[in-house]
């Protein structure tokens, strides 16, 4: 640990400088860069309070329904929630919600995290999925703050890079109240690293028991014409290398179904501009929500717009889920599924190992190895067997979904609330 917090302050200067960067190049504000040092002016907020944290959009949706029932069981309660990126943190703040406060997390040094800590005075802190920071933990353990982490996710390739850290891997699992892991791989990867019999608690995949995102009635019905949904592909949360893989398979299979649409939605809405020249090197028509252009009928949609997924689950039949033809290991396919989308998905799943695997032996979901076989695999299904996959898709997210009451009842105890 002394070797860590020796690197971390070694390299303060260069995370300081790009800090500075963005800051130049507008992708972040001084206020942005206030909320990472913890140097806002801001006076200790008052009343019991836990503080939730998750990398980003993807670990926050999922916590949603933890967060309302959180709110709900104890009315006295308020959170302050925490994401790596500016686009987690404005998520939340566009929930809106009650007794929440939305904030960048901030960096794992030990005077930003002390200044936090006074300024929020956390009965608990909750992690969801795998934000183990390790002078967050021991200074958090140092002052008798207990530590929940829930929907916790260890792959293979991960547990080897802790493995290299024997000693921190240790103090920091050490440090931990609670762990829930998304799989009894997980689990058995944590308790092999060290983690102590009496944190580790049953497996719960959060992200299976959480609410899928809503969609705005005045907005679907405003663009439900546009999309017949038997016929919509969406392609979610993609990175780059993959708007290319898959522009080129919706082309390929439009040749045999011509009346295939795609609604095209990055991972980051920023990349909007990126991936609008990518459609145009295509070759394709396409139109832009975020420039507020109809759809018409222009083959692809592109949605670079943030808090709107909703929206494209409920327009779509088909979803390709991203981050799966190229190596991010897969985004959730829980939510396109309790929207009754059938799903195809690339074959890097290392982040939802389980839920593809369950999916694709229901039935309600298909692997693709690449560009190819998606435009196969989009041309040769029939509406009928698009439809089955839809239904097993939905009734495979209802079984999974997980009481959520044991779990309150587990961070309201640790946290004294």
């Amino acid at each position: 640990m002394l070797l860590y917090r020796l690197l971390v302050s070694l390299a303060a200067p260069v995370l300081a400088a790009l800090f500075a960067l963005r800051l130049l190049r507008g992708r972040e504000t001084a206020e942005d860069l206030r909320q990472r040092l913890a140097t806002t002016d801001e006076p200790p907020l008052p009343g019991p309070r836990l503080w939730l944290h998750g990398a980003s959009n993807g670990e926050l949706a999922a916590a949603r329904g933890l967060v309302d029932a959180l709110l709900a069981a104890h009315p006295g309660l308020s959170l302050t929630v925490t994401a790596n990126t500016t686009t987690g943190r404005d998520m939340v703040t566009a929930w809106a919600l009650p007794r929440v406060t939305a904030r960048l997390a901030p960096v794992d040094l030990r005077r930003p995290l002390r200044r936090f800590l006074a300024t929020h005075a956390p009965r608990a802190l909750v992690v969801i999925e795998n934000e183990l920071w390790p002078n967050r933990l021991t200074a958090l353990k140092a002052r008798g703050i207990p530590v929940i982490v829930v929907s916790a996710r260890l792959s293979a390739r991960s547990a080897g890079h802790w493995g290299r850290l024997p000693v921190v891997a240790q103090e920091v699992l050490a440090s931990i109240t609670s762990l829930s892991a998304q799989d009894e791989e997980s689990a058995a990867r944590f308790t092999a690293l060290g983690l102590p019999d009496a944190a580790r608690a049953a497996p719960l995949a959060l992200k299976a028991s959480s609410p899928p995102p809503t969609a705005d009635p005045a907005q679907l019905a405003a663009l439900a014409p546009a999309f017949e949904r038997e016929n919509t592909l969406l392609a979610a949360s993609t990175h780059p290398g993959e708007e290319e893989q898959v522009l080129a398979a919706f082309t390929k299979a439009r040749q045999s179904r011509p009346a295939l649409r795609l609604i095209l939605a990055p991972r980051h809405a920023q990349r909007g501009p990126e991936v609008a020249a990518l459609v145009a090197k295509a070759g394709l028509p396409f139109a832009t929500r975020s420039a507020g252009e109809a759809p018409g009928t222009a083959p692809v949609f592109l949605a670079d717009t943030m808090s709107e997924m909703g929206l494209w689950y409920a327009l779509s039949g088909l979803c390709f889920t991203g981050g799966s033809l190229v190596e991010k290991g897969g985004h959730t396919p829980w939510e396109p599924a309790h929207f009754g989308c059938a799903l195809l998905h690339g074959p890097s799943s290392f982040n939802q190992a389980e839920a593809f695997a369950a999916l694709d032996a229901a039935g309600g979901a298909l692997e693709v190895s690449d560009a190819a076989a998606l435009a196969h695999a989009l041309a040769e299904l029939t509406p009928e067997a698009q439809a089955r996959m839809a239904e097993i898709a939905r009734q495979t997210a209802d079984a999974r979904k997980a009481d959520l009451a044991p779990l309150v009842a587990r961070i309201a105890s640790n946290a004294g609330i």
